[in-house]
């Protein structure tokens, strides 16, 4: 039986020569895809690297075409509704409906489990409330700041033009200008079409600082005033890790450093482009605030903040604590999650490192409002955010406002085929093949941005009037509601543990296992592992 296949081709071979001498036209026709499928099963059987093209010539590549398109089979034929891989069919068909601007009106009942485990929802009240005009805007900008600016609060996540194509960067910049939000330009520095549209950017800030580098990969703090200078970049945001590969650095081959791109990133052509795993601008808690105060004093006082997906939770508190000591405060912190994003990444990296979104932004607000400086510091928050609910739970947690990256590129039209590292995206969405990514309308395709945005805000205020509240910020724990069990309930402000202001600045810690573990040994000048830490690797060596 495993030489089925490549016998049945030598018999059919047999009676194709056979037939030849009674209808010798068919014979060419017949005889050359048999040839060429014996000449690979004779190949198979001889070749060493493959037991199992050896032990099955021939049928063993029919096994390797099927394994090839499993995610699409699963993805069409087999996936529910509700299976998040990682977003789900409804998930995808939520914001295909609203970037068409088709209804997203669904009949006879929800799919969800309303009596299974992990079910959440948002109460109503019997006292809805009309809300007229429902563009929510968050003020960005502390004390410190002289150039405050008013987000939307859902806006474009980090994507570097490089990972996305030429067409899907001007899509983006051209539906937020539309609709008055913001995309973030991702490392890969300002392109110039993320500047064709007019809209708002926030520019980030890399180890590689792409766009205000010196030639031996450091920061130019001259170069950067000169494209901070930009009207449209309205904050300034550095990137400390990201959630996909957080404490990873990346390389982008030579190959692929086109001449559009060398400019955009300011590095030479052709030359592989390097993204050190850590910065060189500063190597301590204090010297990132020194270069957050550098970066608005060159910005002529725009915003400035920093990106992070949490890791060891005392660098994150020795951040703070610098806070606390020098007085030198960002103007907004963005929260990554480690449930990864556009940013490929090695399997280990997007399956198993760094703090999921939730978890990463009750820690830094709970440490905030411990130190006393949440309501100087507004929070972002970017993980895996399509729908105006998912807005709402995270702004319900701690959050002053979302992004998202992922679910904007479904509103382009991609179709979640996980090829976005191979640049073979086959909406020319996620690639660099010129061939691919001018099939994709800009047009529409900034309109189906707009319309998606518009939509998403637009259900989140029918949430929050539902629920008799006014304004996003009026969100808190107690107004989402979890199933733990089948018979028990609990709001978020009963399942996660919120401490109370000025906590932390005493002596007595609040009731908090990582803050009362790791706070009081954090410093505020290293990101050394407490001594406690230390303590405990020393007892494990031999």
């Amino acid at each position: 039986m495993r030489y089925l296949a490549l016998v049945t081709v030598f018999v059919l071979l047999a009676l194709a020569a056979w037939a030849s001498w009674v209808h010798s036209a068919w014979w060419l026709a017949a005889v050359a895809p048999l040839l060429l499928l014996a000449a690979a099963g004779i190949y198979d059987l001889l070749q060493p690297q493959s037991t199992l093209r050896r032990n099955y010539p021939l049928l063993a590549h029919l096994r390797f075409f099927l394994e090839s398109i499993g995610p699409e089979l699963r993805q069409y034929f087999v996936q529910a509704d509700l299976d998040e891989v990682p977003f789900s069919r409804a998930q995808r068909s939520l914001v295909y409906s609203r970037a068409k601007k088709v209804s997203d009106v669904v009949a006879f009942g929800t799919l969800g489990n309303v009596y299974g485990e992990s079910y959440e929802w948002i109460n109503h009240s019997l006292a809805p409330v009309r809300i007229a005009e429902p563009d929510f805007r968050i003020r960005i900008g502390g004390p410190q700041c002289r150039q405050p600016y008013d987000a939307s609060v859902f806006n474009v996540s980090a994507m570097s033009f490089g990972a996305l194509s030429a067409a899907a960067v001007r899509a983006l910049s051209n539906g937020a200008a539309l609709g008055g939000f913001y995309v973030d330009t991702g490392e890969g520095s300002v392109s110039p079409y993320h500047l064709e549209g007019g809209g708002d950017l926030v520019w980030e800030l890399g180890t590689g600082y792409f766009g205000c580098r010196t030639e031996q990969g450091g920061f130019d703090a001259d170069k950067f005033r000169a494209t901070a200078a930009n009207p449209q970049i309205r904050m300034i945001e550095i990137k400390l890790s990201q959630g996909a590969k957080p404490g990873k650095g990346g390389v982008l081959p030579g190959a692929k450093v086109s001449p559009e791109i060398a400019a955009t990133r300011g590095v030479p052509v052709g030359v592989d482009c390097i993204s050190p795993a850590s910065h060189s601008a500063f190597d301590s808690p204090l010297g990132l605030l020194q270069f957050v105060r550098q970066l608005r004093e060159l910005s002529d006082g725009k915003p400035v903040g920093f990106k992070l997906c949490i890791g060891h939770p005392w660098e994150w508190f020795a951040i703070v604590k610098a806070m606390v000591e020098s007085q030198i405060l960002p103007d907004f912190i963005v929260v990554d999650g480690a449930e990864g994003g556009t940013g490929a990444a090695p399997a280990e990296f997007i399956d198993h490192v760094g703090v999921p979104m939730h978890e990463g932004l009750l820690l830094v607000h709970n440490t905030l409002v411990g130190a006393g400086l949440r309501t100087q510091i507004r929070l972002g928050a970017a993980g895996r955010i399509t729908s105006a609910f998912e807005v709402a739970k995270t702004m319900a947690l701690g959050a002053d406002w979302c992004n998202g990256a992922r679910s904007f590129m479904l509103s382009l039209g991609c179709i979640q085929s996980l090829s976005c590292h191979t640049d073979h995206c086959p909406t020319g969405v996620a690639t660099q093949d010129p061939r691919r990514w001018r099939q994709l309308d800009v047009t529409d395709k900034s309109q189906r941005v707009f319309n998606y945005h518009r939509a998403t805000v637009h259900a989140l205020a029918e949430l929050l009037s539902a629920a008799g509240l006014s304004h996003p910020q009026e969100l808190g724990p107690e107004h989402v509601l979890r199933r733990i069990s089948p018979t028990e309930v609990r709001a978020f402000d009963r399942i996660y543990n919120f401490i109370a202001p000025g906590s932390l600045l005493g002596d007595d810690l609040p009731d908090h296992d990582v803050l009362t573990s790791f706070w009081q040994q954090a410093r505020a000048d290293s990101f050394t592992p407490p001594r406690s830490v230390m303590e405990h690797r020393k007892s494990r060596e031999f």
